[in-house]
């Protein structure tokens, strides 16, 4: 229906009829791109953050398994030589036993926990850390037999020392035990070039014997 003297107002020109609103092809494959192109940057975003935080979260689990088996030591080696019936200075050097044999290729130490004047071989009286370098791993050995102590282990090195801090081999001038582990992450970081990808991580102390 027309309006008087005015305009059809469904034309805007004469046989043109006004187009309706909305988007056309081009229009919605430029908005498509768009969205795509969006969609990539937040992607490669993620990717990055989540691989930044997979990596903080190995380097932190390898930090807490070199320090939680270096607090473990220190406990057990602060104790070598424990001699609460002293037969270490009794009259019979037959029971007379070290704290803490000097040998190069592991780490040995001897408490009388139960106070009975004897050393058990079989028990947490006789505490023995080696290093395994084919499974990368500390062992502790209290008579069953090398049983994992940490992994992802890189190096364990100790030395002994006398009460001027020089290197001994003589167990009975033993004062301290300098103790270094380097632990590595579980899993190597393609993107870190160095140590095979491997991050590391080391840890030194020197314990003093209290004994």
């Amino acid at each position: 229906m027309k309006r008087s003297g005015g305009k059809d107002p469904l034309t805007a020109t004469p046989g043109f009829p006004i187009r309706a609103a909305g988007f056309s092809l081009v229009e919605l494959l430029i908005a498509a791109a768009v969205g795509l192109v969006v969609l990539g940057a937040m992607y490669s975003v993620f990717t990055i953050q989540n691989k930044t935080f997979g990596n903080q979260e190995q380097i932190v689990e390898l930090q807490q398994n070199v320090r939680a088996a270096m607090d473990m030591m220190i406990r057990e080696i602060r104790m070598a030589g424990y001699d609460p019936i002293e037969v270490n200075s009794d009259s019979d050097p037959a029971n007379n036993f070290s704290g803490v044999p000097v040998n190069a290729s592991q780490l040995q130490v001897r408490a009388d926990q139960n106070s009975d004047g004897a050393i058990d071989a079989t028990s947490e009286e006789n505490i023995v850390y080696a290093y395994n370098a084919a499974n990368k791993q500390i062992t502790r050995n209290i008579g069953a037999g090398a049983q994992p102590f940490a992994e992802n282990i890189d190096a364990f090195t100790f030395a002994y020392l006398d009460g001027n801090g020089n290197v001994t081999a003589v167990s009975a001038d033993v004062r301290r035990i300098e103790i270094t582990i380097t632990g590595r992450t579980a899993r190597p970081d393609p993107a870190y070039t160095a140590n095979g990808g491997y991050r590391t991580y080391t840890l030194t102390s020197v314990i003093a014997l209290r004994n």
